[in-house]
């Protein structure tokens, strides 16, 4: 079992809530999105996340996970022959996938789902928060940029695209370190399941 993020993929499945949010040419949509799961004891509770939960490659699945898709829209405008970005307006359409549990639990069962599922939210939600330092990184590295360029800005484009697609790439190099830190043996989510199955 793994708690992941999927970067850049789109998410399908039933729509459990919708948050807009906007700032300065960047728009965030949230999605929550949940999966039953039942048990009666900590173990049946991580078996059901095993077999339930968000696929996580081809054959495994997670506890959790952080799904996100990115769109930007660039302006240009050109003047004597120089192509500005006038405004890049982008969009971040996050998706977070949570178990539920389906049916009451014993009381002690129950204040153990809460830390845990406690731990599982804090860790997705860092998942989110890189992905929005991500936004803002890539509107400030695009930003006032302009270069001698054709009629179709082609050139002023591609430079908007490469700054884009380094700062993807950096932060998806941050995400990937979150999770290995996460997942390491004696780590974080190792600690999160213990807590679960062993009262």
């Amino acid at each position: 079992m793994r708690l992941a993020v999927l970067a850049c993929l789109a998410a399908v499945g039933s729509l459990c809530s919708l948050t807009p949010a906007a700032s300065a040419g960047t728009k965030l949509l949230i999605k929550t999105r949940t999966y039953d799961i039942a048990g009666t004891t900590g173990a049946a509770l991580v078996e059901a996340m095993d077999r339930k939960g968000p696929k996580h490659g081809f054959m495994t699945r997670a506890i959790a996970d952080t799904a996100y898709t990115v769109n930007w829209d660039l302006a240009m405008s050109r003047t004597d022959g120089v192509c500005h970005l006038r405004q890049a307006d982008g969009v971040l359409d996050l998706t977070y996938t949570y178990p539920r549990l389906a049916q009451p639990t014993s009381a002690a069962l129950e204040r153990r789902w809460k830390r845990f599922f406690a731990g599982v939210r804090a860790h997705e939600e860092t998942h989110g928060r890189i992905a929005r330092r991500m936004m803002q990184a890539t509107a400030k590295a695009v930003h006032g940029l302009k270069r001698a360029d054709n009629w179709f800005c082609t050139g002023t484009r591609q430079e908007a695209r490469r700054r884009i697609n380094a700062i993807y790439a950096e932060y998806e190099a941050k995400q990937n370190a979150f999770d290995a830190r996460e997942h390491r043996d004696g780590g974080h989510v190792e600690h999160l399941v213990d807590g679960l199955t062993k009262p």
